[in-house]
C-alpha cells in the first residue's frame, strides 16, 4: 500500500491506464509531483508552460488513447485549466483533472489563492468533488475515473495541499476501475419501425458523425443496401470518408454543396451518431431518423420522425438483416455526379498556388495531405485552418484529426499536438496552426523543444484573424481590429530550439514540407498565406452576397479600394460558386 496520499494518487492513476500528468507544478501540487518522481516510471510529469495547454494536451491524448490527466495548483493554476477542460468535456474526451488548492483548514477564509473548485468546474465536468480526508480521496478518485470513462468527459478531483502528505488509509470500496463495453441497440420493435419507414422512401441520405467511429463497415453496408449517399460531419470525416464509394463530403459551415444538396433533395435523412449543431443546414421537408447512444440528444437539432437509442455499429448490425436490397440507384448516381463536379471545383483552388507573400492556403493544405503519412495525426486550429483541414485533408482509415470542434476555441492545435505526440510517439503529428491561435499559447513551443517532440507545425500566417474577418465582411462590416502584427515565428521557433523556416514563395512549399516531414525533430514552417482567401459555405445566401458587397462598398468609401481589389483578385474562382 502507498505510504501517503500523494503516492496513492499516483498508483491509482497508473493502474487506471494513465501514462502522464500535464501540469505546472507548485505549492499544493508539489507532493504529487514528488510522488511521480519517485514512482519508478509509473507516471511521467510533463511540464507545460501554461495549464490551458496541458488541458488541451490531455484532451488530445484522451481522444487517442482513451484516458488522460492534467493538473493545476492552487487558484490561478487550476483556473487556467478551464478552457481546455471545457473543450475536452464537450468533445467527450475522458480527462481527469487534479485541482489542488489551499490547505483544508483555510477553507472559507478567503485565503491566498483560495477558490471554490466545485463552483468553478461544475459546468465542464461529469464528476466534480473535493476530498478533505485520506479516506475520501481514493473513493473520489476511483469514482472520477469511472465517470470519465463511462460518461465520456471530464472529472475533477479537488485536493487540498495538506491532504497529499497525510498517511494513506485503506477503504472498503474499490480503488480499481472498470472499462465496461456494453452492447447498446434499439429494441426489436423499434428496428422494425425503422425498416418500415426506410421501405417507404426512395431517396435516402445517411449523415454520419463521430458516433460512427467504430461502424465504418456497417455504414458502408447500409449505404450500399439502400443506394444511399453518405455525408458526414467534420468529426465523423476520418471514420467515414475512406474506402467509401457512396461518400459525398461534408455539410455545415465548412462543408460542400454536394452533401447539402443530397440531404435537401432526400425524402429520408438518417442521422447516425451525430449531434451536428447547425440546424440551418438540416432539411425541414423530409422525414428524419436519428440514432444516438445518448437519447437525450435526439430531436434537439431537427424535427425527428423516429428517434432510436443505440451504438451505431450494434444498431446497424441488427438492422441490416431486416432490409432488402433497394434496386433503384438513380438518386445515388445523381448525387455522386454532383460530388464529382464539386471535387473538380475544389481542385481549381489548388492549381492556383498564389504568389510571393500571398500563398494560397488551399494549395498548402492539399500539399500537406499529399505528403503526410497514411497514419498521420492532424490537429487544426479553429478558424480558417479548420476549413482547409476539412476540405483538403483526406481520410485513409488510419489517420486522425483533432480540433476544438464543439467548443470552438482558438489556440488548440499546437497543445493538442503535444498530447498527440506524447500519446502516439510512433505516428507523425502535424499541426495546422493559425497565426492568431499560435500567438495565444506561444510559450508552449518550449514544451515541444524540452521534450524533443517531433511535431511539425505549419503556420497559416495570413496576418489576420481570418475567420472573424470573413464573418464581419459577410455581415456587411469592414473588418476592424482583426489584423495581426506578427513576430517572425520561424525565428521564435529557432530561439526555442526548434527548426524554424519561413516560406514566402509558393514554389518552395512542397520542398519545405518534404524537408520538415523528413526532419528528425520538431519543425515550425511559417507559411505566408493570402489574407484575402475566402471560404465559401455550401449554400450561399443572398444576404451573404449582399453583406459582402456592402462591406466592399464601405472599404471604397473609406479610401481602401486596394483592399477591395486584393479581395476580388484573390477570389475570382468563387464566381462559379455563386453562379
Amino acid at each position: 500500500m502507498a505510504k501517503n496520499v500523494a503516492e496513492q494518487v499516483v498508483d491509482m492513476l497508473a493502474n487506471a491506464g494513465i501514462k502522464r500528468i500535464y501540469a505546472v507544478t507548485g505549492d499544493s501540487l508539489n507532493e504529487i509531483n514528488d510522488a511521480v518522481r519517485r514512482s519508478d516510471g509509473k507516471l511521467e510529469w510533463v511540464h507545460v508552460r501554461h495549464e490551458e495547454a496541458g488541458a488541451y494536451a490531455a484532451a488530445a491524448e484522451a481522444e487517442l488513447n482513451g484516458i488522460a490527466c492534467c493538473a493545476g495548483s492552487s487558484g490561478p493554476g487550476h483556473v487556467h485549466l478551464i478552457n481546455g477542460l471545457y473543450d475536452a468535456h464537450r468533445s467527450g474526451a475522458p480527462v481527469i483533472a487534479l485541482a489542488s488548492t489551499c490547505a483544508s483548514h483555510q477553507f472559507g477564509t478567503e485565503y491566498f489563492q483560495e477558490t471554490n473548485t466545485i463552483k468553478l468546474f461544475d459546468d465542464c465536468s461529469h464528476y466534480n468533488q473535493i476530498a478533505v480526508t485520506p479516506k475520501q480521496l481514493p473513493r473520489m478518485l476511483q469514482a472520477g475515473v469511472q465517470y470519465a470513462i463511462s460518461k465520456k468527459g471530464v472529472s475533477v478531483v479537488g485536493i487540498p495541499g495538506d491532504l497529499t502528505s497525510m498517511d494513506a488509509e485503506e477503504i472498503v470500496s474499490s480503488t480499481a476501475n472498470y472499462y465496461a463495453q456494453p452492447v447498446i441497440r434499439p429494441a426489436d420493435h423499434d428496428l422494425q419501425k425503422m425498416a418500415s419507414l426506410i421501405s417507404e422512401c426512395s431517396k435516402i441520405t445517411l449523415f454520419c458523425g463521430i458516433g460512427c467511429a467504430d461502424a465504418h463497415t456497417e455504414v458502408i453496408q447500409l449505404s450500399q443496401r439502400l443506394n444511399a449517399p453518405v455525408g458526414y460531419s467534420f468529426r465523423g470525416k476520418m471514420y467515414v470518408q475512406h474506402n467509401n464509394p457512396n461518400e459525398i463530403g461534408m455539410t455545415g459551415l465548412l462543408g460542400l454543396p454536394s452533401a447539402y444538396h443530397s440531404m435537401h433533395d432526400s425524402d429520408l435523412v438518417i442521422l447516425l451518431g451525430t449531434d451536428f449543431p447547425y440546424e440551418q443546414f438540416m432539411p425541414t421537408d423530409c422525414k428524419i431518423i436519428q440514432i444516438d447512444a445518448k437519447p437525450e440528444r435526439i430531436g434537439r437539432r431537427a424535427k425527428v420522425d423516429l428517434g432510436l437509442c443505440g451504438n451505431i455499429n450494434h444498431t446497424l448490425q441488427a438492422l441490416l438483416p431486416l432490409l432488402p436490397q433497394k434496386e433503384d440507384d438513380s438518386f445515388l448516381k445523381d448525387q455522386l455526379e454532383l460530388y464529382g463536379k464539386v471535387k473538380d471545383n475544389l481542385f481549381t483552388y489548388v492549381k492556383d498556388r498564389g504568389e510571393s507573400g500571398a500563398i494560397q492556403p488551399e494549395f498548402v493544405a492539399h500539399t500537406i495531405n499529399e505528403l503526410a503519412d497514411d497514419n498521420a495525426i492532424f490537429t487544426v486550429d479553429t478558424g480558417m485552418c479548420c476549413v482547409w483541414g476539412a476540405r483538403y485533408i483526406t481520410s485513409t482509415g488510419k489517420r486522425s484529426m483533432l480540433g476544438s470542434f464543439n467548443h470552438g476555441s482558438m489556440a488548440n492545435a499546437m497543445p493538442q499536438a503535444i498530447g498527440a505526440a506524447m500519446a502516439c510517439p510512433d505516428r507523425q503529428v502535424i499541426a495546422l496552426a493559425g497565426d492568431g491561435g499560435l500567438s495565444m499559447l506561444l510559450g508552449d513551443l518550449a514544451t515541444i523543444s524540452q521534450y524533443k517532440l517531433p511535431v511539425k507545425i505549419v503556420v497559416f500566417n495570413n496576418r489576420s484573424l481570418g475567420m472573424v474577418k470573413l464573418e464581419m465582411e459577410v455581415a456587411g462590416l469592414p473588418d476592424w481590429q482583426t489584423e495581426m502584427h506578427n513576430p517572425d515565428f520561424a525565428l521564435l521557433a529557432q530561439a526555442m530550439g526548434i527548426k524554424g523556416v519561413t516560406v514566402n514563395d509558393p514554389n518552395d512549399v512542397e520542398a519545405a514540407l518534404r524537408d520538415a516531414f523528413a526532419h528528425n525533430g520538431p519543425v515550425l514552417l511559417n507559411v505566408i498565406t493570402n489574407p484575402n482567401a475566402l471560404a465559401m459555405p455550401p449554400k450561399i445566401e443572398f444576404t451573404q452576397v449582399k453583406g459582402m458587397a456592402l462591406s466592399m462598398s464601405k472599404y471604397i468609401l473609406n479610401g481602401e479600394a486596394g483592399e477591395v481589389w486584393d479581395t476580388i483578385k484573390a477570389n475570382y474562382k468563387h464566381i462559379k460558386d455563386v453562379l
